[in-house]
């Protein structure tokens, strides 16, 4: 056989080791491409809304890595779910390719408590909703400083400012009512300004509590009043008496307009 090589001039070896060489070059690369699945593509599934496990028993099913890039909370969506992936839910991509996702935390995070006491009504309702809190109960109590937070709790006691609370906690707050006790009727903001509402309501130390939005607003102290709660009349069209300090929900839209639901009822009426 080495003879039969030998006999052969040079240039004939050289050709038959290069073939040789360049097949198995080809050989090695084809088994890799066969091992390493080269030149295949997957369409990424959604993933978005499902809950985690389940998601990433998917992906990994479909022969891709997965790794959860972060963990976040949120009270809009289900906790435990896929919020965000990336790729792109239908996105094509090549095999082996790592799938970030971020998922909704199960636990809600520990917060700090932000320090209310000692602030007006309206601009702890804002803090609260900032720091992910909610308005539980308002009591009032007499006191010079009207319309003002004279205390902060959590399930029944006093939390100071700073102390660790879970996202989402109601808060209680009492509120100071004034040294004079002054109950009237309730004001007919319906039809005015938002401005104009304010000034009365200031006037007569009641607070504006929640202020709900109809449609886009460009301008809110001249957009008006279309709801109020609670309504100026009960249905029997008598008069509802309210205390100051006590508060006001309020509708607002850009355009003039009264809603059903803000028109005195008459008894018996059907809402």
């Amino acid at each position: 056989m080495f003879k039969f090589i030998t006999n052969k001039p040079f240039w004939v070896n050289l050709v038959a080791a290069i073939i040789i060489a360049l097949l198995i070059l080809f050989l090695v690369l084809k088994m890799l491409g066969l091992l390493t699945k080269h030149g295949a593509y997957l369409k990424v599934p959604a993933v978005v809304g499902m809950n985690t496990k389940e998601a990433i028993k998917l992906l990994e099913k479909e022969g891709f890595d997965v790794y959860i890039q972060d963990s976040v909370f949120t009270d809009t969506a289900k906790r435990g779910v896929v919020l965000k992936q990336l790729p792109d839910p239908n996105a094509t991509v090549k095999v082996n390719r790592t799938v970030f996702i971020t998922v909704n935390r199960y636990v809600p995070p520990m917060l700090d408590m932000p320090k209310l006491e000692g602030q007006n009504l309206a601009f702890a309702i804002k803090m609260l909703e900032r720091n992910h809190l909610k308005l539980g109960d308002t009591t009032f109590r007499p006191d010079f400083m009207m319309g003002s937070v004279l205390e902060q709790h959590y399930n029944g006691m006093r939390i100071p400012e700073k102390s660790k609370i879970q996202w989402g906690s109601r808060i209680d707050l009492v509120i100071g009512g004034g040294l004079e006790k002054k109950e009237m009727p309730v004001p007919a903001l319906t039809g005015m300004t938002f401005a104009e509402a304010k000034a009365l309501l200031d006037e007569n130390g009641i607070s504006i509590g929640a202020i709900i939005p109809d449609g886009n607003i460009t301008d809110t102290a001249s957009a008006y009043i279309i709801k109020q709660r609670p309504e100026r009349l009960d249905v029997d069209n008598m008069l509802i008496y309210i205390q100051s300090g006590q508060l006001m929900d309020i509708w607002i839209s850009q355009q003039m307009r009264i809603v059903n639901d803000s028109l005195p009822k008459k008894k018996n009426e059907l809402p």
